[in-house]
């Protein structure tokens, strides 16, 4: 078999040569019989398209040979004297130079033009095998980045379920095992005063609190991730939404200075308005955990452009810097593990600001984060939508949105 493929190979180059033979003998052998009644140009015709085919499809050496077969039987059938060599009309010799002229230029010409054909179909055929190639490195490095991404999430995640839940369960279980103790101890020792007790059951209530926010986090950002945010929109005040989300952090803005700005007549907005009372309150809380004691968070409302009302929360800490501003958005980022200028900002799973673009994205909205008035702290601000004017809320709804929005936990779906 493959002796056979290489003989055929061997034999290629002499095919065009044979082709040319046969063409040129084919178009002699039919017009020979009509030399008489045919003239010179009618002949000449068909023998310079066996000579271009021969160029086109096998290349210049056969046409080549094609050209000289052809200006022989020309001579030698078609020009008298017939069946010899010799010319005895000057005008013979004219027309046999011309064709002979004609037929060398043409077989070129077709041979280059198939020349650089195969150069073109070779320089594609190179160009889809770069293309190939490259397409498959795209890939490769996509790939690669899928996993590289995909394990800093799995490290982010790890890092954030080990602190987040054994944190909490190492402080639950401390503060069960002194109460158990205390009750079941057998010598007589001191008892734990009724205080002491009643501390240790508000740190277990704190750190349950703790981790029901933190899994209620992870079902939230799956919900969002697999696009099953599913929002309750209804009518409601502006103002209602910041209340309810403030009532949510008294704890948290104790030891702050609270302002609240809303800009006069805002109107109504449709919107979920529990939700958009949770993206406020993880402001809050943000702005809590990073502003010193004692300073000013701000919360402001006003409209904007493109019928949106734009919510935001300002505090005066340190602030976040402009490479880290879009990053503090990802899943699992906390700004105090990048920032070693600040060792003891406080920690956290890193799912707030994650889940409030979630929200604020699934209302249409945009969530951004600035610099604070005088060039000092954070403002976090985000925009939801008026709603459509020409729907108008009824009473009802009217009450129905101010009760969700003064309902302090956010109720969840099962997911």
């Amino acid at each position: 078999m493959l002796s056979a493929q290489h003989n055929m190979h061997r034999a290629q180059p002499y095919i065009g040569y044979l082709i040319a033979l046969l063409g040129v003998a084919a178009v002699t052998a039919l017009l020979a019989p009509f030399h008489h009644r045919i003239n010179s140009t009618t002949v000449a015709l068909p023998l310079l398209l066996v000579v271009l085919f021969t160029a086109t499809w096998r290349g210049s050496g056969p046409a080549l040979l094609a050209s000289i077969l052809a200006i022989l039987c020309f001579n030698f059938f078609f020009l008298p004297p017939y069946y010899t060599l010799t010319i005895e009309d000057p005008q013979n010799w004219v027309a046999l130079a011309a064709f002979l002229a004609t037929a060398l230029t043409a077989g070129q010409l077709s041979a280059r033009a198939k020349r650089r054909a195969e150069e073109a179909e070779a320089g594609r055929r190179e160009n889809k095998r770069l293309y190939e190639e490259l397409h498959d490195a795209f890939e490769r490095v996509s790939h690669a980045e899928a996993l590289r991404q995909s394990e800093q999430l799995k490290s982010a995640l790890l890092d954030a379920v080990t602190h987040d839940l054994r944190t909490p369960l190492t402080s639950i279980k401390a503060s069960a095992t002194l109460l158990i103790e205390d009750a079941d101890a057998e010598e007589p020792t001191e008892p734990f005063s009724a205080k002491e007790q009643q501390a240790m059951l508000r740190v277990i209530t704190q750190e349950v609190d703790r981790l029901d926010r933190f899994i209620e986090g992870i079902i939230d950002l799956a919900r969002i991730e697999a696009g099953e945010l599913r929002l309750r929109r209804n009518w409601g005040d502006v103002d209602e939404i910041i209340e309810a989300a403030l009532a949510r952090a008294e704890q948290l803005i104790r030891q702050h200075e609270i302002e609240v700005e809303v800009e006069d007549e805002l109107p109504v907005v449709r919107v979920d308005a529990r939700a958009v009372a949770e993206v406020i309150y993880t402001l809050v809380d943000n702005a809590t955990k990073y502003a010193p004691p004692g300073s000013c968070v701000r919360v402001a409302a006003k409209r904007a452009p493109d019928e949106m009302i734009q919510i935001s929360v300002e505090d005066q800490g340190g602030g976040i810097p402009v490479e880290m501003r879009e990053r503090v958005f990802d899943k699992f980022f906390r700004a105090a593990d990048d920032d070693t200028t600040m060792p003891n900002r406080p920690r956290g799973a890193g799912m707030g600001l994650a889940i409030a673009r979630g929200i604020i994205e699934a209302h249409d909205g945009h969530i951004f984060i600035e610099t604070g008035a005088g060039g000092r702290g954070t403002r976090v601000t985000f925009t939801v939508p008026v709603g459509d004017e020409d729907q108008t809320p009824t009473e009802e709804q009217t009450k129905e949105s101010l009760a969700s929005s003064l309902t302090v936990e956010v109720e969840r779906d099962n997911f």
